[in-house]
């Protein structure tokens, strides 16, 4: 019999291993680590490149409501039109839909049970994870750090 703590630390264990299978495909944006450093924050680089999460209700996106597109913080691509934006109250800029075609999605067992990992399609910059209870018309919401963002207002 496994103790909590055991399991516990096992889970940490597994989720505290770098790296990240979209980092060995190819996308169109491909740096080196050493480019992807000068070009993000270290936070940015801890979510984008090592698939990192920023702590609940810190990312100043929770609070945007104009309109506009939230972009890639790697790589500019649109990812999230601000019109898919809802409230989910966990702490993280939810949206019920991606800009289609922009992003790619892949099982995460990081945490042992599946999760849906999503992630930027030309950089492959790791957004966040997508989930089976968001509002409609979709029911999903895709859950998404800030710091892999960036946010361009509509004119």
């Amino acid at each position: 019999m496994i103790g909590r703590r055991r399991f516990l630390a096992g889970v940490a264990a597994l989720a505290a291993r770098g790296g990240t299978a979209v980092a060995s495909e190819a996308f169109e944006v491909s740096l080196s680590e050493a480019e992807w450093r000068a070009r993000l924050t270290p936070e940015q680089f801890a979510v984008l490149r090592e698939e990192h999460t920023e702590r609940p209700y810190s990312s100043p996106f929770n609070g945007e409501k104009r309109a506009g597109l939230y972009l890639c913080a790697g790589c500019a691509l649109p990812v999230y039109d601000a019109a898919t934006k809802f409230d989910s109250g966990t702490g993280w800029p939810s949206f019920w839909a991606a800009v289609p075609g922009n992003v790619g999605t892949r099982q995460d067992f990081r945490l042992v049970l599946p999760r849906t990992e999503v992630h930027c399609r030309r950089c492959g910059g790791h957004l966040g994870h997508v989930f089976g209870d968001g509002p409609p018309p979709t029911g999903m919401r895709h859950c998404i750090n800030g710091l892999g963002l960036d946010f361009r207002p509509s004119s």
